[in-house]
């Protein structure tokens, strides 16, 4: 639709300026001949001319103004309301934020609406043929846009259907990371390494959402065959209930579940935990540290892969030949 309003304004302007040009031409007066150098320019008003180019850029600059005064304000009021109803209707503040960056949206693409009829006003262009263009627009819609319209009613259920929010951690596809705006066309995703994913909602065919309700920390550890496995499960447990007791982020557990497997070289015990959201990642980083600290104090020993070297020299061998 923008690039439409464009090329209507250019073909306008550019009509505007022709017309201009005519009025020019019949202030020229020819004496003689017709030839350039016949041409009295000293009789074009270029006073008028310029007074009238003077008025047009003052009249957009206006609008322009105004436009990104309007826009900051609008945008500030629909903040101070989202936030009124949050702590009044006591709505999540990812549900909030949603919503907030939908209303933000629909009035941005309102106020350039509103913006592009008005530049296109000031050059004569009529509201009746702006209104025509915006049916030639539909008509386009109906038969070369069907993208636009799957991501506008995708990205409507997505928020009907309450099936993410901003601030969630979601997977779609290949992508995974931390919603940061759902737009009627596009939902933004900032994945974990920093990069910004940009989906069009009719790629959104399915979706999981990671944030919905508490969140599991795992955390295995092996042992070696010849430790008592009952004493070590005890000292990982009282490590895990000290832990439970300082971290705030801990929901329930942790609990030493017991033997997981049983490996080649050990025997590995499981620790599980349910965290707050997107806690996990740090409770089980934390459970790692200090498990394995616990361990090493009451001399149990944790297996890890040994590599023997053999050396043969070439001397020696011709020796013992």
């Amino acid at each position: 639709m923008k690039c439409f309003f464009m090329t209507v304004l250019e073909s306008k302007v550019l009509l505007h300026m022709k017309q201009h040009c005519v009025k020019m031409m019949t202030l020229i007066r020819l004496k003689g001949s017709v030839g350039m150098e016949k041409l009295n320019f000293s009789q074009i008003n270029w006073e008028a001319i310029l007074i009238e180019a003077g008025i047009i850029l003052l009249k957009l600059a206006a609008i322009y103004i105004a436009f990104l005064i309007v826009k900051a304000a609008g945008n500030k009021i629909i903040h101070k309301s989202f936030e009124g109803i949050k702590n009044k209707e006591k709505v999540s503040p990812g549900r909030s934020k949603t919503l907030e960056s939908l209303a933000k949206n629909i009035f941005s693409y309102v106020l350039i609406f509103i913006f592009i009829v008005t530049v296109l006003q000031i050059f004569g262009i009529e509201a009746t043929a702006i209104l025509a263009g915006a049916g030639v627009v539909g008509l386009a819609i109906g038969f070369g846009a069907q993208g636009l319209v799957s991501d506008v009613v995708t990205g409507f259920f997505i928020l009907l259907e309450r099936q993410v929010d901003v601030g969630d951690y979601i997977t779609t596809g290949s992508y995974s990371g931390i919603v940061e705006q759902i737009g009627l066309k596009t939902t933004q995703i900032r994945g974990f390494d920093g990069t910004l994913h940009f989906i069009p909602n009719r790629e959104i065919t399915s979706l999981s959402n990671h944030s919905r309700g508490n969140m599991r920390a795992l955390v295995d550890i092996g042992i070696s065959y010849d430790d008592n496995i009952d004493e070590a499960i005890a000292v990982l447990q009282g490590v895990c209930d000290k832990i439970a007791a300082e971290n705030q982020a801990i929901v329930e557990g942790p609990n030493v579940i017991g033997v997981q497997t049983l490996g080649t070289s050990d025997v590995v015990l499981r620790v599980i935990a349910k965290t707050e959201n997107m806690e996990q990642w740090a409770v089980e980083r934390e459970l790692r540290k200090a498990l394995k600290e616990a361990l090493d104090a009451h001399g149990i020993e944790i297996p890890f892969p040994h590599q023997v070297l053999i050396q043969k020299h070439a001397g020696t061998e011709r020796e013992n030949g």
